[in-house]
Formats: C-alpha cells, sequence, structure tokens
C-alpha cells in the first residue's frame, strides 16, 4: 500500500487559505464598521458571513496541515479524511449562521416602521466585497481544481456563497435608498437562506463520505473500464469503493486464467491497480486472484466456485 504526502499540495492550500484570510479580515472589519454607521442589517449580515469565512479558513489550515500526514499505527490507511472532516465542520458553521441570520431578519420585519435609512456608503462597500469575494472564489477553485481537494471546493464555494449574498445586499441597499425601507432586512434574510443552503449540501455530501458512501456511477463506471481492459483480467466482482478525503479507496475481486503462476497473475493486478491510478484519483486499489477457467465457446466459470 502506497500512500503519498505532497508536500506542493499542502503548499497550495495553506498559500491559498492566507490569501482568502487577508480578504475576509479586511471585508469583515470593513462591512461591520460601514454596516453600523450606515444603518444595514445586510451589510451587517454580510460582515458576519465573511467573519464566518476566516474560522472556516482556519479549519481548513489545521485539516490541510493534518490530512497530510503519513500513516501510522492508530491511523494505517492515513489521515486524509481531516479534509472530509474539515468539509463537515464547514458546512455545519453556515447551516448555524443561514440561521441566526433568518432570526435576526424576521424580527426586523416584524417592525417595519423602525427600520432606518440606509447610507449610501453601504453600497459601495457592498459592491467592493462583491468584486472581492467572486474573484477569490476563482482564484480558490483554480487552486481546488489543480490539486484536486474537496474541502479547498467547499472554502472556495463558501467564497462564492459570499460574493452571492454581496449581490443580494447591494440590491437590497439601493432599493431601501430608493424608497423601500424592507428591502435590507429582506436582503439579509435571503442572504442567510443562500447560507443554509451551501451549508447543507457540504453537510450531507461530508456525512455521507464518512459513512463510506461509494463513489458515483460514472467514477465507479470509469474505474471498472480500467480494470476490463487491463490484459489477462476475463472479468470483475466485488468491488467497492469508499472515499478517503479526496481521494477513492478501492478493493475488487479479479477474475483471471487459472492455469496462472502466483507471479503471473501479481503482474496482471499490479498493471489493473496502475491503470486506475494513473486515470482516477485512487489512493489505493486491493485486488484478490479469484481463478477462472476459459473453455472455448463457454462462459468462464470460477474456480472458486
Amino acid at each position: 500500500m502506497s500512500i503519498h504526502f505532497d508536500p506542493a499540495r499542502q503548499a497550495a492550500g495553506h498559500r491559498s487559505t492566507m490569501i482568502s484570510v487577508m480578504v475576509n479580515v479586511v471585508l469583515t472589519i470593513v462591512q461591520l464598521l460601514v454596516g453600523m454607521f450606515a444603518h444595514s442589517a445586510a451589510l451587517v449580515a454580510d460582515a458576519i458571513h465573511s467573519l464566518s469565512d476566516l474560522i472556516s479558513d482556519g479549519v481548513v489550515l489545521v485539516a490541510n496541515k493534518h490530512s497530510q500526514k503519513a500513516p501510522d499505527a492508530d491511523h494505517p490507511y492515513g489521515h486524509r479524511r481531516f479534509e472530509t472532516a474539515a468539509a463537515l465542520i464547514i458546512g455545519a458553521l453556515l447551516l448555524s449562521v443561514g440561521i441566526g441570520m433568518l432570526w435576526n431578519s424576521f424580527t426586523k420585519l416584524q417592525n417595519p416602521s423602525a427600520i432606518p435609512q440606509v447610507h449610501v456608503v453601504a453600497l459601495g462597500v457592498a459592491l467592493l466585497a462583491l468584486m472581492a469575494k467572486e474573484l477569490l472564489f476563482r482564484y480558490l477553485l483554480g487552486v481546488a481544481k489543480n490539486v484536486r481537494s474537496s474541502m479547498l471546493a467547499a472554502n472556495a464555494w463558501h467564497a462564492r456563497s459570499d460574493a452571492a449574498s454581496s449581490l443580494v445586499v447591494a440590491i437590497g441597499i439601493l432599493a431601501n435608498i430608493s424608497g423601500f425601507p424592507l428591502a435590507d432586512p429582506l436582503a439579509a434574510l435571503i442572504v442567510g437562506l443562500m447560507i443554509i443552503r451551501m451549508g447543507w449540501k457540504f453537510f450531507f455530501s461530508s456525512f455521507n463520505d464518512l459513512m463510506d458512501q461509494a463513489v458515483d456511477e460514472d467514477t465507479e463506471g470509469r474505474i471498472r473500464g480500467h480494470l476490463l481492459s487491463t490484459p489477462g483480467v476475463h472479468g470483475i466482482h466485488g468491488m467497492k469503493t469508499r472515499k478517503l478525503g479526496d481521494m477513492i479507496w478501492v478493493e475488487v475481486d479479479l477474475e483471471m486464467d487459472g492455469t496462472l503462476t502466483i507471479a503471473q497473475g501479481h503482474a496482471i493486478a499490479t498493471e489493473a491497480r496502475k491503470r486506475v491510478m494513473q486515470h482516477e484519483p485512487v489512493l489505493d486499489v486491493m485486488t484478490h486472484f479469484d481463478p477462472v477457467t476459459t473453455v472455448p465457446g463457454e462462459f468462464s466459470k470460477s474456480w472458486s466456485g
């Protein structure tokens, strides 16, 4: 079994996350101060969303460090599920933040006469936050795709949800300034719903991975194809897959000619494993040699019954 530490992958994750931290520190401070000064509940809600990004960035930094550790006596399969756990925590964080925003918005909407007009400076800050978060999303997603990290992808889409929320906030502030006071708390409510939706998506997906859910049918089909295309493999059965972080663990029985020597069977299994790992994000392929007899004109029959 070979589980490799990838320093380049860890460095990319650390660098991109630190950039996200710096952007969110600035946005949180500016949005919070201006939101309070300009009487914008939506901008304050967006600031809280940016603050939640800072917390999730911290979770990502810790998980990125620990997930790359080599296997040890207590974790023979490695530590890659730290990434899955991190995505689960980010999802739970988004859910809690979104629910808090909904509660705050409903409270304000119950007393519309007390909603103040928002100062125009809040609109400028909302537009600035929108541009910053969209650029951050594109950068983080690019890094996530390059290193194939679902944890970094989760953080990137968190930034995209921030960009979408900033757009809603900007529209709400503009409507409030134009004479529709309910628009600002309504924008905060919409932001809360968007955050809840994104949080549930990450939480549910990560939870399924921790429960050893199999990979999707398309990925499983490609893995089967790589195995069956290997010379000497007459068929496969009993294939099982599960996620370990961003990688896939595969177990499968390979059907081979029963007259082969152990060395020949091992060589075929090694080639099959190599083909899968060259084309898919597979951590390892555990194989079992199932001998079959092939009779011309008849279907292969398993020697093991």
